[in-house]
């Protein structure tokens, strides 16, 4: 388990029997002024929220938390901190499982033995002066849920063990720290984390498919950009996709 650098502090967590949503209690909390550093956690979410507005299935025992938190770089560098979440969430999975068995799929899914174990959702607001950012992060620890776009898995299923939510989420936090750190107080310096999630990432250098609204696009996936972007490489060249759902073909 990565532990946080001295000196760095590590926030305040607040857990709760039942929340609508993590991420929504931190907008919440963010519309009325605050900012914090601090993890919110509910031991089950009664309309958890996924990316691209889809629900998040949120029984008790698996682990739901937010953090909010200020944020004060530029605004294109907060999409970036989805990255250094991701590569948290693969520390935290390294304490449980062998490290070869966590791979990160862009852009915000963490997966064991190729089926979805967590997954990340980033949202941002206020202002330039006072801007604060909301990472909410779902990882399964009990339960399976039923997920139909990729094959999903939970943590004692791969470990055959239960895991309090309340400890992952102790180490979860100071993987983040950590991440955090390298990111924002190396000067939002993206290219560490950069190379830090490309060593981990799902099917690099394999064919994977892009499905967008316009229509799937199929190439080799090369990484990413500097600005978070997926690199597709293509018969007509390299293609940077913003956002997408990614498939690996059988």
């Amino acid at each position: 388990m990565i532990t946080a650098t001295p000196g760095l502090q590590i926030p305040a967590v607040e857990v709760f029997d039942s929340l609508d949503s993590t991420s929504a209690e931190a907008s919440r909390r963010a519309a009325a002024g605050q900012r914090g550093p601090v993890w919110i956690m509910a031991r089950q979410q009664s309309a958890g929220v996924g990316r691209m507005g889809r629900v998040w299935s949120s029984p008790a025992g698996n682990l739901y938390a937010t953090l909010l938190m200020p944020f004060a770089g530029p605004l294109p560098d907060a999409a970036l901190m989805s990255f250094a979440a991701c590569l948290a969430v693969a520390d935290t999975l390294d304490t449980y499982v062998a490290a070869e068995r966590v791979a990160l799929k862009w852009p915000n899914d963490a997966l064991l033995d190729n089926r979805k174990v967590a997954g990340v959702l980033l949202e941002a607001g206020g202002t330039e002066a006072d801007r604060w950012l909301s990472i909410g992060i779902g990882i399964n620890l009990a339960h399976t849920p039923e997920d139909y776009r990729w094959p999903p898995i939970a943590l004692s299923e791969a470990t055959g063990q239960t895991h309090a939510p309340e400890s992952v989420l102790d180490g979860l936090s100071a993987a983040f720290e950590h991440r955090r750190a390298a990111f924002i107080d190396a000067g939002f310096d993206f290219a560490p984390t950069r190379a830090a999630w490309m060593a981990r990432a799902a099917r690099l250098g394999g064919s994977i498919e892009a499905r967008l609204p316009g229509g799937n696009r199929s190439g080799i996936f090369r990484g990413i950009a500097e600005n978070g972007a997926l690199l597709l490489e293509t018969a007509e060249g390299v293609a940077h996709i913003a956002a997408a759902d990614i498939h690996f073909p059988a």
